[in-house]
């Protein structure tokens, strides 16, 4: 199937946010371009709940009657390069709030991502920093960069600023009780 480029793909028609993926955040020929973006086939040959939500004329799949259908059984069990554990709250906060509020706070998150990306990377952090940023609440999210700003100190190795990153996350993530890990599918013997 030919898929539309959709106008935002940062926010994916099945609910996962793209923009805050680490193959999004890369440069390279291994860059996703989100959500049906410039360039998505030669990375998603196939994708049926994108397929199907572009054959029904719909941006996002909460807009369809039959939401959640049977493609997403599971969907939310298991973790890809991206957290798929709040792809359904999400879409409820999508549809609730309103996509354009919810495209407001998904920008607000990939700034600060790209914010920590840019200086507070030590070339092994992408990963942690991309579900940190996913999985907490935008004003957790706030909280911990305002903390950042107070500890990091000039001079400081990226190392170092990492590893204090790194610490504030997790502890904000203990807080709220949110493992930051991704999940992998459990392999039947």
């Amino acid at each position: 199937m030919e898929y539309r480029q959709r106008e935002y793909p940062l926010f994916s028609a099945c609910g996962l946010n793209c923009g805050l993926c680490p193959r999004y955040q890369m440069d390279g020929a291994s860059k996703c371009p989100g959500c049906s973006g410039e360039g998505f086939l030669t990375k998603h040959p196939t994708c049926g709940v994108l397929s199907c939500s572009q054959r029904k004329g719909l941006e996002y799949c909460y807009q369809c009657d039959e939401y959640p259908c049977k493609k997403y059984n599971g969907a939310d069990q298991s973790d890809s390069f991206i957290t798929h554990l709040h792809q359904f709250k999400d879409m409820e906060k999508a549809k609730e709030l309103g996509i354009d509020v919810y495209r407001n706070e998904l920008d607000e998150k990939v700034a600060i991502l790209e914010t920590l990306l840019t200086n507070y990377d030590d070339g092994r952090r992408k990963g942690f920093f991309c579900l940190a940023v996913n999985l907490l609440e935008l004003q957790d999210v706030r909280s911990a960069m305002e903390q950042i700003a107070c500890e990091v100190q000039p001079g400081q190795s990226t190392k170092e600023k990492a590893d204090i990153v790194v610490r504030l996350f997790r502890n904000m993530a203990g807080q709220r009780e949110v493992i930051l890990k991704l999940r992998r599918k459990e392999t039947v013997e």
